[in-house]
């Protein structure tokens, strides 16, 4: 399975559901802590929903559109990180993150980040990287500014969480020496013994 030891104490695993009741228990731990950024709080109401969650990223994983990953802090699962999405045909991706509370402070989310900014570029030939959140959100903001990300702009209104809209900053990266055009990493799916799902199935699940 595809894991990456960053250093002694953190670790990055593609997510997978074998990880759905440790991460449902941190996400019911911080749920008030979360819910300030996060908009899938309410529908995320029992393991099942995690479950559900970690299955449909395996075939995002599997298309070469997506990776999801979970963070492990002194083998504790500590939050999740990794490209909600990948652009294949521009080579871009968006990154997308979360931790809980008792693990902020602690640089284990910068330290993910710039593997993610290897592992773009590496392996999905990304040449442009970009972290999208909201100008309010300190934490979350200060990790790409760290990693020398560029401010691109804001976005008005973007996205809605729960009662209340938000704006989005959004903040880039460009991968010097990575613009060729994207391939899918054959690398991370052999690791994790993932394939591509045939049309008919990808039609079945699509309710075709």
């Amino acid at each position: 399975m595809f894991s990456r030891q960053l250093t002694d104490r953190i670790r990055l695993s593609l997510s997978v559901q074998a990880h759905a009741e440790e991460l449902f228990a941190l996400t019911e731990r911080n749920r008030d802590f979360l819910r300030q950024w996060l908009p899938w709080l309410d529908m995320t109401t029992g393991v099942d929903d995690t479950r559900a969650f970690l299955e449909r990223q395996l075939y995002g994983f599997a298309n070469g559109d997506s990776l999801t990953a979970t963070i492990f802090y002194d083998g504790k699962a500590a939050g999740v990180a990794g490209f909600n999405t990948i652009d294949r045909t521009n080579g871009i991706g968006s990154i997308g993150y979360w931790l809980g509370e008792e693990f902020n402070g602690k640089g284990i989310m910068t330290r993910v980040v710039e593997d993610l900014i290897e592992i773009g570029r590496e392996h999905y030939s990304l040449q442009k990287i970009e972290i999208r959140c909201a100008p309010e959100n300190a934490r979350s903001r200060a990790i790409p500014r760290r990693l020398g990300f560029q401010y691109e702009g804001t976005l008005r209104r973007a996205e809605r969480i729960y009662d209340g809209w938000h704006d989005s900053e959004g903040i880039r990266c460009c991968c010097e020496g990575a613009g060729t055009p994207l391939r899918r990493s054959r690398v991370l799916e052999n690791q994790v013994g993932l394939r591509r799902p045939r049309r008919a199935e990808t039609e079945m699940r699509k309710g075709r």
